[in-house]
């Protein structure tokens, strides 16, 4: 037997797993709305040897549905019981639409906003329709004025597809930096699928928009260096412009963390270049970069060999320094939990080595997404190890 609170739960499952698919019907004509609806909830009858096992349980459940009062539509049927005579009972309850069911769990409101939403987006690009209801949480809790800034950016990005504008350029009420930062990925799909197009790039190309300039930050550990560049230590430029240095280094070090590139003494013939992340690529635009013996240190988590293994595509004899085993176990009592794992299961330009240690991370070896932060490493370990593996006529003499 089945209560309304019992429906009320069985049918917020229903609304978690069809909500997107119900979206696209009622909101699309050509889709075939009789695929769903009528949606019957059947109430399950007992038997009347169950009835009479549960006389007062029974009784309950009539008279909740008796007093009941929502959406839809309550079936009653007559049982002919030998030994309880006829009974009247609730059979099954009938709901002709999704908005009937956002009623019974209090999503109508929700419902309503993403089913104006939806229309309203197909009427002007009808290409979004089969896209539109995995934004379903978008078109459900999007603020008004967030919505109609989305929209209206959209509308421009659509009639302007090649403006080569920074994207704060572009007439639109309202737009900033943090606000299209978060929605750059949702930009240029909703952009892509109403033009009908796909495309590879970043969010700018494939919006038409023009980038802000990449900037790469370094800092130049060798004062005959630092003299060729007029005496600048730590320099953050577009990499255009530090493609053009004329700079004859020896050693590259490439760390993904601030502080860890800042904490670097002087090398001789040797360069720092930090937080790339995995924009590692534009490494190979740096010629002086390309002719120099690179090493790349990086955290010892999965997303750090991830980015190990993106930078040799550019750079194939990349080193890489502290991303061993004997530095992860020796510095155990700093472990911390990577918050997400990099979903590649091999990553092929890494060394035997580097491979087993990744696979071992991933699978959980050692403990629940294991992870040490560079920066974490004893700094005296850490600097004795790096001047090591300077090139030899590099090394700092004591």
């Amino acid at each position: 037997m089945k209560f309304p609170d019992d429906v009320r739960r069985e049918l917020e499952r229903r609304f978690k797993n069809k909500h997107r698919q119900w979206l696209d019907i009622s909101g699309n004509p050509e889709q075939p709305e009789g695929l769903f609806w009528p949606l019957e909830v059947t109430l399950g009858i007992p038997t009347e040897s169950q009835a009479l096992k549960q006389v007062e349980d029974v009784r309950a459940w009539v008279a909740a549905w008796q007093t009941w009062r929502g959406a839809g539509s309550l079936s009653w049927s007559d049982r002919r019981w030998r030994k309880l005579g006829t009974q009247r009972v609730p059979e099954k309850l009938v709901l002709d639409s999704p908005a009937e069911v956002a009623q019974w769990i209090g999503e109508a409101e929700r419902w309503a906003r993403s089913q104006l939403r939806y229309k309203e987006l197909i009427g002007l690009w009808p290409r979004l329709a089969s896209k539109l209801p995995r934004y379903f949480d978008l078109l459900a809790d999007y603020s008004e004025v967030d919505y109609r800034r989305l929209v209206d950016m959209v509308a421009w990005i659509d009639k302007n597809p090649a403006s080569n504008l920074y994207p704060r350029q572009v007439p639109v009420s309202g737009l900033d930096s943090k606000w299209i930062e978060k929605r750059k990925g949702l930009l240029a799909d909703l952009v892509e699928t109403a033009r009908g197009e796909s495309s590879e790039g970043d969010f700018f190309h494939r919006c038409g928009l023009k980038a802000p300039p990449q900037l790469v930050r370094l800092r130049i550990l060798d004062d005959h260096l630092r003299r060729r560049v007029g005496g600048l230590s730590d320099i953050s430029a577009p990499w255009e412009q530090l493609a053009e240095l004329d700079l004859t280094v020896s050693n590259v070090f490439i760390v993904e963390n601030l502080q860890t590139g800042l904490a670097f003494d002087d090398l001789p013939g040797s360069v720092v270049i930090m937080q790339l992340g995995y924009g590692v690529d534009v490494l190979s635009c740096l010629p002086w970069v390309a002719k120099s013996h690179c090493v790349y240190w990086g955290d010892l988590d999965t997303h750090g060999f991830a980015i190990l293994n993106r930078a040799r595509g550019y750079l194939p004899e990349l080193k890489s320094v502290l991303m061993d085993e004997g530095t992860l176990h020796g510095h155990r009592d700093l472990w911390v939990e990577e918050k997400a794992q990099h979903n590649a299961e091999l990553l092929p330009l890494l060394s035997n080595a580097e491979q087993a240690l990744y696979q071992s991370i991933k699978l959980n070896k050692w403990g629940q997404n294991v992870r040490l932060e560079q920066e974490r490493i004893a700094w005296n370990f850490a600097w004795q190890t790096l001047q090591q593996i300077l090139l030899p006529s590099c090394r700092v003499r004591r």
